[in-house]
Order: structure tokens, then C-alpha cells, then sequence
């Protein structure tokens, strides 16, 4: 309910005055860290950065916090959840029931500092994503594939053809299964001649296309067919990490919070699918492998490391975590990961321009930490002030707004 009231005083105050922000540390998402500056927001954008508060503007002090753009989640299921008994939702479950349950992974998710999501996906993600827009419930910024292509989806001209369905059905991106799930140890399912003609007619179409891909000669097979970012890459090498960031393949790594989810949550997954013994231990084994590809990773300076969780039934709302074990246990350098939740993962989404850093123009999508995340990772779940477009949705500052 918190969230709802904060939308309609938001909506009130973005029609009625422009907004300013006081900062004493600001990240803006480019690398560059501002001191004892201001933020000047208006028609729900970010209308300069400096100077001096205009007469008459609304001001929230942020001076106590870390203030950063918005965070992206590149891979987030948002519509994944735990139904009312407690187990991960099946198709059984009534409609209205899981309603509910995924408006609430998405103010947990824009409350914990994450403006802008991207679902691959579901088709109820597309109605989520729309309403959302529309400014009738709290919730990320959605991009979504709808429902995935996989190797049983077709050959390479029925997958051209479902690519275009995609398409006029209003998906934003295309997601590929090139992999089995690292659960039954993540070999290539896809032909080089599946991803040429999904990737290729993605690409002619303006899509974007995010394969899973956990094996390296399913990350090769991508990479070669122009596709846009590797998923996951439990097992991906050296040599095809270098080929990636020779042809700008973006990688979205997943090693903090999915994997640790499943395990933490095994009673509410087990018996479901490939959620069993083996898959669970497949899993235990994974969280060490996927940290120590990481590591191998960030050592390729030219490979293009987004951010993405896959955050799942029990995850949403802590798809910081992420970010915690990017820097603590894989080594990552802070800015370079804060960076990386910013500017680079709009990068990625070709949202660059619009999202993702905090500069004249930009979208006022600008989150505020109880402590600094450059210098304590526990502070990237402190998200005690959350704007979106403009618009306040979280304000636990405690007199940040006056």
C-alpha cells in the first residue's frame, strides 16, 4: 500500500512543480562521482545537474545517502512466484490468484532500487509491462520477449516466421534456449543454422535477441550468428570470452542471486520438472563454477559485462545481491559493477540515451543508498529513496523530502 499512496502524491507533484534533488554524493553512471551537487527534474526528466534550485521546486535532501541512476536488471522473470501454498506456481493456479503475487514482485523490485527490468518471459509479461506504463501500478520499467524460441520451436524458417509473430505480438527482444539448464549440465541444443536465422531476422527486424547459452560451443554458436548478449556462460572459455568482446556480444553472467535462490527455496522447487536431486546438486556445484568463470571473465577488459539476476520465484526485491557477490567474492572493481547495473545495461537494451546515467535529458530514473555501494556492497539493499520518470515511488529517507 506504501508504494500506491507514494504513486498519487508523485503524479500531484511531477504535474505541479519541478523537483530537485540535494545531493552530496552522486555516481552518475558513467564512472564520474559528483560531490555537494543538485539534481533539477522536471516534466519527468533530468533537466540539469548543478546551478541552483528554481523558485518554487519541490526539494528532497539526499544529502545523508549515495544517490546513482536507476538500477537495470537485464534478466529478471517477473512473473515467477511462490502461489498461496507456498510452492512455485503452476499452471493450476487461479488467474486472479497469481495477479497478485506478480504485482507484488514488482513494487518489491522498483522498491529495492531497480527501475528497469527485462522479463524473458512470458506472455502475461506484456500486459504487466503495459500497466505498468500506463501509471496504474508501481512497478520497473518491463522489457519483454514473451515466450522464448527454442530448438523444438522449428527449423530456420519457421523460427524466421516466429520471430516476426514475436514481433507483432509486441515483444521487445527475442529469447533463445541455444543450451540446456546448467540443472542438466548445459550442453548446445540449437544448430549454427537455428541461431543464423533467429538472431538474423531479429536483427532485420530491429529486435534484440538474449540467448541462454551455458555451454562455450552454445556461446560460440551465438556470437557467430550476430546475436546480442550470452546468458548464463556457466562453462564458456577464454577463447570464445575473447571472440565475444571481439564481435561487441554482451555477457550477462548471473552468478549472485539465482542459483543461491533455488537452493535456498528447495522445498518450494523440488518434485517440479528438473528440480530433483540431480538438479539440485548440479546446482550446488554451479554457484562455485559460475563465480570462478566470472573471475575469468573480468579479466577479458574488453568483454562487455552487463547485469542481469534471473531473479525467480523468491528472488524478486533482492536482485541486488547480484551486485554483493560481483564485488565481494568475484573481485569485480565497484565502479565498474555500478557501471554495469547503470549505463552499460541500458547500453544493452539500446536504451542508452534514455536510461541508465544521470545527465541533461535523461529519464529521472534515480535511486538513493543508505550508505555508499563504491565503499560497503551491503549497502546496494539499502535503497532508501526510489524514483522512476520522475516520480517518487520509495522515500524512507526519514525528512529527505521538504
Amino acid at each position: 500500500m506504501k508504494s500506491f499512496l507514494f504513486l498519487i502524491t508523485a503524479v500531484a507533484i511531477a504535474a505541479a512543480q519541478p523537483i530537485v534533488l540535494k545531493t552530496s554524493t552522486l555516481l552518475d553512471g558513467k564512472g564520474k562521482t559528483l560531490t555537494n551537487t543538485i539534481v533539477v527534474v522536471e516534466n519527468g526528466k533530468i533537466a540539469r545537474v548543478g546551478g541552483s534550485a528554481p523558485a518554487g521546486a519541490v526539494v528532497y535532501d539526499l544529502t545523508p545517502f549515495t544517490v546513482s541512476p536507476g538500477w537495470i536488471d537485464t534478466h529478471s522473470h517477473i512473473g515467477y512466484h511462490f502461489d498461496n501454498n507456498n510452492r512455485y506456481a503452476g499452471r493450476e493456479e487461479p488467474p486472479a490468484q497469481a495477479s497478485w503475487h506478480i504485482a507484488e514482485n514488482a513494487v518489491v523490485t522498483l522498491n529495492a532500487g531497480f527501475t528497469t527490468i527485462q522479463s524473458p518471459g512470458q506472455m502475461l509479461d506484456k500486459d504487466l509491462r503495459d500497466a505498468i506504463a500506463r501509471g496504474v501500478m508501481p512497478g520497473p520499467r518491463i522489457l519483454t520477449s514473451l515466450n522464448p524460441l527454442t530448438e523444438n520451436s522449428g527449423d530456420p524458417a519457421k523460427l524466421r516466421e516466429l520471430v516476426r509473430e514475436r514481433k507483432q505480438q509486441g515483444a521487445d527482444l527475442i529469447k533463445i534456449f541455444a543450451s540446456k539448464s546448467i540443472r542438466e549440465g548445459g550442453a548446445i541444443t540449437m544448430t549454427q543454422a537455428q541461431l543464423d536465422a533467429a538472431c538474423g531476422e531479429a536483427k532485420s527486424l530491429g529486435l534484440r535477441t538474449i540467448v541462454h547459452a551455458h555451454s562455450a560451443e552454445s556461446a560460440k554458436a551465438a556470437t557467430l550468428a550476430g546475436c546480442t548478449a550470452i546468458e548464463h556462460g556457466a562453462f564458456v572459455s577464454d577463447e570464445v570470452f575473447d571472440l565475444m568482446a571481439k564481435h561487441g556480444t554482451y555477457y550477462d553472467a548471473n552468478i549472485g542471486l539465482v542459483l543461491q535462490n533455488y537452493l535456498e527455496n528447495k522445498p518450494k522447487y523440488f518434485g517440479i520438472g528438473n528440480y530433483n536431486e540431480e538438479g539440485f546438486a548440479y546446482m550446488e556445484k554451479g554457484v562455485a563454477i559460475v563465480l570462478e568463470t566470472f573471475k575469468r571473465a573480468i579479466k577479458h577488459k574488453d568483454l562487455k559485462i552487463i547485469y542481469g539476476t534471473d531473479a525467480t520465484a523468491g528472488a524478486h526485491g533482492q536482485n541486488y545481491r547480484e551486485y554483493i557477490v560481483r564485488v565481494r567474492d568475484g573481485h569485480q572493481d565497484p565502479m565498474q559493477a555500478l557501471i554495469s547495473v547503470t549505463s552499460l545495461s541500458a547500453e544493452s537494451l539500446n536504451l542508452g540515451d534514455k536510461i541508465g546515467s544521470i545527465a541533461p535529458g535523461m529519464e529521472a530514473d534515480i535511486v538513493a543508498f543508505d550508505g555508499n555501494p563504491l565503499k560497503d556492497v551491503n549497502a546496494a539493499g539499502k535503497a532508501v529513496f526510489v524514483m522512476k520518470g520522475g516520480k517518487v515511488y520509495e522515500n524512507l529517507g526519514h525528512g529527505a523530502h521538504r
